[in-house]
């Protein structure tokens, strides 16, 4: 391998790094909601429920979670652009579907769920909170998981591509004296 390809690897490998990175810090954020967050709030009464969840729900609209969500997407098309013609480029474009498809569930499904929340108003003035939450609730915790897996299975898929991403390595044989006077 010349030096040039040998450096354009090494960038391809670092952008592989930075996707599997990006993918698996969101895909521990929906874990924690489906192990943790939601079940948590599913023993709160329903003003609690949905007033957490609005709060939650404009907090997590920040440069620092926008950076992981897209990022994660944007990286991982990049890795599997990068990989095209390569033995792993299977893995990448394997987990880049099962992110997009994560980042599709997000974008159609939970979100529309979270601004339908926010329009319900003041949880305090909501005058059938329970109606609210059931219309949110058992939606939302179901999708999650969908994409809480679908995250999961795209960071198992871009750590198998890294793991076979590795720079060749020239064979100890054919670097010696006898493999030297064997390629002759």
């Amino acid at each position: 391998m010349t030096d040039d390809s040998l450096e354009r690897r090494d960038a391809a490998a670092g952008v592989l790094g930075a996707a599997t990175v990006a993918t698996g810090l969101i895909a521990g954020a929906f874990y924690v909601f489906a192990c943790a967050v939601m079940p948590a709030l599913a023993r709160s009464d329903d003003r609690v429920f949905i007033e957490v969840m609005r709060n939650i729900n404009e907090v997590i609209q920040n440069p620092v979670f926008f950076l992981g969500f897209l990022g994660a997407l944007a990286l991982t098309a990049v890795a599997a652009w990068q990989s095209r013609g390569t033995p792993d480029r299977w893995w990448v474009l394997a987990g880049f579907a099962a992110y997009a498809l994560a980042f599709l569930v997000t974008v159609t499904v939970n979100v529309p769920l979270n601004n339908g929340l926010a329009d319900a108003g003041d949880p305090a003035r909501i005058a059938d909170p329970a109606a609210v939450r059931d219309r949110f609730e058992d939606t939302w915790v179901a999708w999650n998981v969908v994409r809480a897996l679908l995250s999961t299975l795209a960071l198992a898929c871009l750590a198998g591509a890294l793991l076979r991403h590795r720079r060749p390595q020239a064979s100890a044989y054919l670097a010696s004296a006898a493999g030297s006077s064997a390629r002759r």
